[in-house]
């Protein structure tokens, strides 16, 4: 039974992996580097494409994605004096998604860059343009994904040729990029709304059968809204609904007005209203998020000075902390009390079971940290806990700990490999069962975040993978520490009491916080799922149960009665799993509502910035215990949002539950790996990044650095977007 349980772990492990949608399957996107000439010319521009073909039904998005997804971003990789200008944006369409209206392109789609080479070259050297390319495809769900891209074009010294084979290609590229506006667009407000005018377009105005707009702010209309229009000898008249009403309407609304004619006219024209505004190239690569780099408030915070000694060190206090976390905690309490069992043994042998729990803490931090490291070299989005943010391995942890719990109840016996518990193994699975609870209790404090650990993995996942594989042995050194030291004093041991009937009640006790961490791990999964989903996940749990009780009842039976009952238990944990294995994201994760309380996104953040407004960004998910507890005793009182209102203080809220590119871009930009992320924008410049374990005291005192702005109360919830 142990056996089975131990490979369910390891199957929800690895399937948890796969379901992250960490790297776009290649049937959804082909992406490839095209080059309109066939050779390079020194000190002459030349024109490259970024071509996405997308599988029917998916797409990628504009430079302003609506209300949800990134545009693709490309980081170059080029030669020396070789520089690379802004994509040059194709007309997008409106792809509506349930409420949402997004902004992009779906089919075969290429975005223009211009290479620029230096004055001088040699000739004897061919041009390598390379970079990688990262974009986010969607249908319903959305999967990023990578793609490094790169070609060769000799140096040639005569007036380079286009090459044939590519030629309709940048044809209809440049077909689709916006034509200038033949005059100015003016807009005037009508109530609650905006009217865009736009004359001189010299189009028939019976001939038009639809117009969209698309602005280059995010935050400019409401992008799900009806767009009605007119046309007429004029020009056409566009009515727009404002994204936020109560704020005062823009003096300029730039962007991309695109108009449907008739069979026999042009077709599908586009017209470029304003200034495009300007994504200027950075030591040869475009920058992925225009946010201010983080300032620390207080405790440490990562920075360049951060050695891989002081990185080390605060892992290793990191790792001591979490075992006090509620999620680590009762696993450990149950390793003690098999301790309490083998302290009749040898000094010598009671060591070895504290060597193999820290050879399986060692091994299972080393194993996570290596497969972390190696999917973010790969171009995925994802930082620590990456794995509970997959309902399957949430669904198996809970599985696995309401196994523990009935065994701690005594509804059967799983003996010593899973926590050292019963007497059906030989001293040799003794070990085992230690080394399986280091692996167990690693696997358990990925929700958790103590102090010290945020700079510290942040640190290592930007280092070399040597450097970080050693940050991430030490936080499992910490963590492994206490038990290792109980078992090599021999002072310690004999402090323990000694085994008796105790052991039994104290055992049963011991199950309740196995069973409520269970309940956590349902809680987190209700979040992912929904409804439909978490009742699989409660059949789960009864199946899990019905094959425990039905593997005990084997245990004593006959030879007949007891096949017939293993293969009942097996058929029951073999249908737990597959319940598992079907669970699919759909719930609304972490709880958004409150008063004042906006959901984050990049768009909001920086519309915010640009209008002056202090904002506090909160980055949490419903499996991080730590931000759980955060937001109880610190964000969710009175006081903190009663100073938020006083001070008008923005409040966004980024859940991260489920995988969600955007707050990990902005994770990674503060050297965070993981939640929790507090950040208090206090004005022009950078961020305030509050302590990972916080008091209502400590929150308090960083809002007090924020000047109260005009109009209090009303200013922190007037900006609230659904």
């Amino acid at each position: 039974m142990i056996r089975l349980l131990s490979l369910l772990v390891l199957l929800v492990g690895l399937n948890g992996a796969a379901a992250q949608g960490l790297k776009a399957p290649v049937d959804l996107v082909r992406a490839s580097l095209v080059a309109e000439t066939a050779s390079v010319r020194a000190g002459e521009p030349f024109t490259v494409a970024l071509r996405l073909v997308m599988k029917p039904g998916w797409h990628v998005y504009w430079r302003n994605p609506g209300d949800s997804g990134l545009p693709p971003e490309m980081v170059w990789t080029l030669p020396a004096g070789v520089s690379a200008g802004p994509i040059q944006w194709p007309a997008p369409e409106r792809i509506p998604v349930a409420h949402l209206m997004n902004y992009g392109y779906e089919g075969d789609i290429a975005l223009l860059v211009t290479i620029t080479p230096p004055a001088s070259l040699d000739p004897a050297v061919a041009v390598k343009v390379a970079g990688k390319l990262s974009y986010l495809v969607c249908e319903v769900e959305c999967v990023p994904g990578s793609a490094n891209l790169s070609l060769t074009l000799p140096v040639s010294s005569a007036p380079p040729a286009a090459d044939p084979g590519s030629a309709a290609l940048f044809r209809r590229a440049r077909a689709a990029l916006p034509e200038p506006t033949p005059a100015p667009a003016h807009l005037s407000v009508e109530g609650e709304r905006l009217v865009l005018a736009l004359g001189g377009l010299g189009l028939d105005p019976a001939s038009l059968r639809s117009a969209a707009f698309f602005p280059y702010s995010e935050t400019a209309i409401d992008n799900a809204a009806a767009q009605e229009f007119k046309a007429d000898a004029a020009g056409i008249r566009l009515t727009l609904a404002r994204a936020t009403p109560s704020e005062p309407p823009p003096a300029t609304l730039p962007g991309v007005l695109v108009v449907e004619t008739a069979a026999g006219d042009p077709g599908r024209r586009a017209f470029a209203i304003g200034e495009e505004p300007a994504i200027a190239p950075a030591a040869g690569q475009i920058p992925d998020v225009a946010v201010p780099a983080p300032k620390a408030a207080s405790g440490p915070a990562p920075d360049e000075a951060l050695t891989l000694l002081g990185a080390a060190g605060l892992a290793f206090l990191g790792g001591l902390i979490l075992n006090l976390m509620p999620c680590v905690f009762p696993v450990l309490s149950i390793k003690v009390l098999s301790l309490v069992r083998h302290s009749g043994e040898s000094q010598s042998r009671v060591r070895l079971h504290g060597l193999a729990y820290t050879l399986g803490v060692l091994a299972s931090f080393l194993a996570l940290a290596g497969l972390l490291i190696a999917l973010k070299s790969g171009g995925a989005t994802i930082g620590w806990g990456f794995q509970l943010q997959s309902p399957l391995v949430v669904a198996g942890l809970a599985y696995l700990l309401f196994a523990m719990g009935l065994s701690l109840s005594g509804v059967m016996h799983l003996g010593g490999a899973l926590a050292g518990l019963g007497d059906g193994l030989s001293r040799r699975g003794g070990l085992e069962g230690s080394f399986l609870t280091g692996i167990l209790a690693t696997v358990v404090a990925t929700p958790c975040t103590a102090p010290f650990m945020g700079a510290a993995i942040g640190f290592a996942l930007t280092q070399s993978a040597i450097t970080g594989l050693a940050v991430f042995a030490s936080l499992g050194l910490g963590l492994a520490l206490p038990f290792l030291l109980l078992t090599a004093w021999p002072g310690a041991l004999a402090r323990l009491p000694r085994p008796g009937a105790w052991m039994e009640t104290l055992k049963g006790a011991l199950a309740f916080p196995v069973y409520a961490t269970a309940a956590w791990l349902v809680w987190v999964l209700a979040q992912q799922v929904g409804p439909e989903g978490l009742l699989a996940a409660l059949v789960g749990l009864v199946l899990v149960a019905f094959s425990a009780w039905t593997w005990e009842r084997a245990r004593t039976a006959s030879s007949l009665p007891g096949r017939l009952a293993r293969v009942l238990s097996l058929a029951a944990l073999l249908g737990a799993g597959a319940l598992a294995l079907g669970l699919e994201r759909g719930g609304g994760a972490v709880s958004l509502a409150g008063e004042g309380v906006e959901p984050f996104t990049q768009a909001r953040l920086d519309g915010l910035l640009r209008e002056g407004r202090p904002v506090l960004v909160n980055m949490t998910a419903a499996w991080c215990i730590t931000c759980q507890v955060n937001e109880r005793t610190a964000l969710s009182t009175e006081a903190v949002r009663t100073a938020l209102r006083e001070r008008g203080i923005a409040y966004l809220k980024g859940d991260w539950t489920n995988q969600n590119p955007e707050i990990t871009k902005l994770l990674e930009l503060h050297g965070r790996s993981g939640v929790p992320l507090y950040l208090l924008y206090t004005g022009p410049g950078e961020p305030m990044v509050l302590p990972q374990i916080l008091t209502k005291g400590t929150v308090l005192a960083a809002l007090e650095s924020v000047k109260p702005v005009g109009g209090g109360q009303s200013a922190a919830l007037g900006g609230t977007r659904p």
